[in-house]
């Protein structure tokens, strides 16, 4: 695949390199960027259909990556073949370099949005400090005696450092069910930051956002990314919040994947051969990308977002 230099001019929609998604050959960057994700001729089969098959691709460490498609397309089943969750049908799956679900510990997951009902009294501190020990089943021992007086403060420092690092400490203080949708995502990605992890797999983190809150939220993801090095796997439905941010895009649809810049998958050809239909990307005078001709109800790639 060319590398993000390489391809179609900026701005044209209808022009297309992408091939089916593949690895990133001839990558020079460095071992920061050693690869974090391996598939190879993978597949995935429910129920003797075919989710996903042909997927080649590599992803690089401290790379951020948004994984796209329709609904059914099989964005959440490849979340669970990266977890260890799900075996694949053929093919091999290799991650943070060893077999999928080996280095779990080493990766912080976000599942799809989890709506904390308004009389939900615990604090966002505390669902912050879940990530640390919400595997341990009780009450918390109090700090007594020098050893476990440590550990605690170490606790301490660590949830106190990933709410700092997120911006929360203005209402981490107060019952998750006081805060904003806003605020609760970026609490809950502190929690799957605290066990500082060298992967972030977030299930549709934007999911009933507003567009300011969505833009916040995905910026905060790539700084984290940027700075610590973290390599992050997105799912979502739109791409447009998501323009300014990514390296690059996995697109699933029609049982296969392309992969490579936004400028290369999201385009009239690429989308046409996954879908096997006719689709045209059109860009607007703001620079969104609308997608027309999908064959499911018209909700990816902005026109829920653009119409508001």
């Amino acid at each position: 695949m060319p590398s993000p230099g390489i391809g179609p001019r900026d701005g044209d929609p209808d022009a297309s390199d992408a091939t089916p998604a593949k690895g990133a050959d001839g990558d020079t960057r460095g071992p920061r960027h050693a690869a974090a994700v391996e598939l190879t001729d993978a597949a995935v089969r429910l129920g003797g259909a075919t989710v996903w098959s042909g997927v080649d691709l590599v992803v690089p460490a401290g790379e951020f990556v948004a994984i796209l498609g329709p609904n059914g397309a099989g964005k959440s089943t490849l979340l669970r073949v990266l977890l260890g969750l799900l075996d694949l049908s053929h093919g091999g799956v290799r991650v943070l370099g060893g077999p999928a679900g080996a280095h779990n510990e080493r990766i912080g997951y976000l599942p799809q949005r989890r709506v904390f009902d308004s009389s939900t009294r615990i604090r966002g501190v505390d669902i912050v400090r879940l990530g640390l020990d919400g595997r341990r089943w009780g009450v918390p021992l109090p700090a007594v005696g020098p050893l476990l007086s440590t550990r605690a403060r170490a606790a301490r420092e660590c949830v106190a450092e990933v709410i700092e690092r997120v911006g929360a400490q203005a209402y981490a203080g107060r019952p998750i069910g006081e805060c904003s949708g806003g605020e609760q995502q970026r609490l809950l990605i502190a929690q799957a930051l605290v066990q500082r992890p060298r992967m972030l797999i977030l299930d549709e983190p934007l999911d009933g956002l507003d567009l300011p809150n969505q833009a916040a939220v995905t910026a905060l993801v790539q700084d984290i990314c940027r700075s610590a090095g973290v390599t992050v796997l997105l799912v979502a439905h739109d791409v447009n919040p998501l323009l300014p941010y990514v390296d690059r895009v996995l697109y699933l649809a029609g049982a296969r994947a392309a992969m490579g810049p936004v400028r290369e998958v999201i385009t009239s050809a690429t989308l046409s051969r996954l879908y096997g239909a006719p689709i045209e990307v059109l860009r607007t005078t703001d620079g969104r990308l609308v997608v027309v001709g999908q064959p499911e109800a018209p909700h990816q790639h902005g026109p829920r977002h653009v119409l508001r």
